[in-house]
């Protein structure tokens, strides 16, 4: 089901992306689009302030086990997007998959096969995935 979820989503963007067909059009466009996730998680503390960073250097006591520090991690957030900012975080969220998917159209790469791949690579490698 999931699978044809990402294939149907591969091949409308392959079918809708005319404008931006250019791999440089591609590049810039799914930068920019991650430029303005940022921008819309920042409105949300900024301008409406449903969310509020509180950030400072985590606190890990030092005789803690690698498999429990996570328990002592922050995410430095305070409260949750409203359904205003969840809507347009959602909508900026999903013009990045649009250029992400037509990246992978691009590089004649399947989205399913892709988000496979790395989901067995974190179930394999845990908490070593991203070190």
């Amino acid at each position: 089901m999931h699978d044809k979820c990402c294939i149907d989503f591969q091949n409308a963007v392959d079918d809708y992306l005319i404008r931006h067909r250019s791999v440089l059009d591609v590049l810039t466009k799914y930068q920019e689009s991650a430029a303005r996730v940022n921008r819309a998680f920042a409105k949300a503390v900024t301008e409406c302030g449903c969310v509020q960073v509180t950030a400072s250097r985590q606190q890990v006591p030092s005789d803690t086990d690698y498999s429990n520090i996570k328990q002592f991690m922050s995410s430095h957030l305070s409260g949750k997007p409203c359904s205003h900012c969840q809507e347009i975080i959602g909508k900026e969220l999903g013009h990045s998959i649009f250029y992400l998917t037509a990246l992978c159209n691009l590089g004649g790469v399947s989205l399913a096969e892709v988000m496979q791949q790395e989901c067995k690579n974190v179930n394999t490698l845990g908490v070593f995935h991203l070190t």
